[in-house]
């Protein structure tokens, strides 16, 4: 790249967001020591009300609705996202130009005394914000209250540590990008509690008019990470779940041999069901893979819990 050239970077005003924000704008100007990144602040629904369960304020989508109103309308170039905030069906004249840095998908327990899953007390308090995780946790400790839990993470775990909440059920990512991982209490196993679709990744939107910022976004792709979220994100939309349904999905290469594996997971929201697949596929047909693996879902009766 010759010359200096700007790019705006749209992201939530969250210490997390913009920590993730500033990790793409430096790999950036790594790759383009000539590019300028401006980071551009916008406010979102889901930051204006951090009181309201996310079911009930249109899902996670109301994290990234503005941001695409501001790609739409060239306020910025680029939109950076927690992947698994990313509705599975985006508007039209977007398009994904890269999934990149993957951090830890697990989800983690914070508690304040040091507990774990098994050792929480009867009855212990445990606030969370996703219904996929409600629907976990219900059906491995069915004696726990859950409570929803919503604010940056940085105030989760304050409110965990602090005595709110006996523990707090929260992304690995999150807690590692802002320095907290000394914080947790467990990391749970995959097995035990399968993240969101996408988790722990970062996607970079663009306009799908924008080639000058598509190109120089492409750069940051993954082409591992990408194969997993397309194939868990697939897997998602052939239930016909939204970001809030009680999904869970992870998928990753299988060594040496050129293909996916894919876990998948639905569950009542009381926990008294969960419909486990898994499944692998070409790595190179990471979207065929997930819908395969959401129609077996469906003939176990996975449709119930998405509806």
């Amino acid at each position: 790249m010759s010359g200096r050239a700007e790019l705006r970077l749209g992201t939530r005003a969250s210490r997390l967001a913009r920590r993730q924000t500033r990790a793409v704008a430096e790999a950036l100007r790594s790759a383009y020591p000539g590019l300028d990144c401006v980071e551009v602040t916008i406010r979102t629904a889901g930051d204006r009300d951090r009181r309201t369960p996310l079911p009930e304020i249109g899902g996670k989508g109301v994290f990234t609705e503005a941001l695409e109103a501001a790609l739409l309308a060239g306020e910025i170039d680029i939109a950076v996202h927690s992947l698994k905030d990313l509705p599975v069906a985006p508007p039209p004249r977007l398009v994904i130009a890269a999934v990149c840095f993957r951090a830890d998908p697990r989800d983690v327990l914070v508690s304040r005394d040091g507990w774990l899953l098994d050792s929480l007390p009867q009855r212990a308090l445990v606030g969370t914000s996703s219904t996929r995780r409600i629907a976990q946790l219900r059906s491995i400790r069915p004696d726990l209250r859950l409570e929803s839990l919503r604010g940056n993470v940085d105030t989760r775990v304050r409110q965990a540590r602090g005595g709110r909440y006996d523990a707090i059920c929260i992304a690995a990512a999150g807690v590692e990008r802002l320095g907290l991982a000394e914080t947790v209490s467990e990391y749970l196993a995959l097995d035990r509690m399968l993240p969101a679709p996408g988790q722990g990744a970062l996607a970079v939107q663009c306009a799908a008019a924008n080639r000058a910022a598509r190109d120089l976004v492409a750069v940051l792709d993954d082409a591992s990470t990408r194969a997993a979220v397309d194939a868990e994100r697939a897997f998602l939309a052939g239930l016909g779940g939204g970001c809030a349904a009680p999904v869970a999905a992870f998928a990753a290469p299988e060594d040496g041999n050129g293909s996916l594996r894919l876990r998948g997971l639905a569950a009542a929201v009381d926990g008294t069901r969960v419909v486990r697949v898994a499944g692998t596929g070409a790595f190179t047909a990471p979207v065929e893979l997930g819908r395969r693996m959401a129609a077996a879902a469906l003939t176990q009766g996975a449709g119930a819990f998405v509806g």
